[in-house]
């Protein structure tokens, strides 16, 4: 398997596909996060869908393997949300390519810049973005698992 062979595009964050990736993400950030995860409601399925809204589903071979989603903050800011690739297929890019493309679809949306929170028990996490031209800011929000605020802005 290569990244090359994933798919990436928008689904609806109400299929089955979706409702599969985020349980698959809740269930890993509960084991993840000091004293366990309930749901913060920053990213509710009304909130990712056109057109102030997004979610896209990584597949291979038609299978589920993540999904991430943005919705629009501000006029021109938008928070990316529920980024989530399956143990099995990380460190071959595709998360790389999952948060590219929501960048991609942040510019269609005539975003200018993109934003997100992440707890500090997600090191790969802190690394995708600290890599991919993300500046840590100051809090922007006062969710309670989050530890790190990072935000770029965007070339259209």
């Amino acid at each position: 398997m290569q990244a090359e062979d994933v798919q990436i595009a928008p689904t609806s964050s109400t299929s089955e596909e979706a409702h599969y990736c985020l349980r698959e993400y809740f269930k890993e950030i509960d084991e993840r996060f000091e004293g366990g995860f309930e749901d913060d409601h920053s990213a509710e399925p009304e909130d990712l869908k056109p057109p102030d809204g997004l979610f896209l589903l990584a597949t291979l071979d038609g299978k589920p393997i993540g999904c991430g989603a943005l919705k629009r903050a501000e006029r021109e800011m938008g928070d990316l949300k529920r980024m989530w690739v399956d143990p099995s297929v990380r460190g071959l890019g595709v998360g790389r390519r999952m948060l590219e493309a929501l960048e991609h679809h942040a510019v269609d949306l005539g975003l200018s810049a993109v934003r997100l929170e992440t707890n500090r028990n997600c090191p790969e996490a802190l690394a995708l973005y600290r890599g991919s031209g993300y500046r840590e800011v100051e809090p922007f929000n006062d969710i309670k698992y989050a530890h790190h605020w990072f935000e770029k802005h965007l070339a259209r």
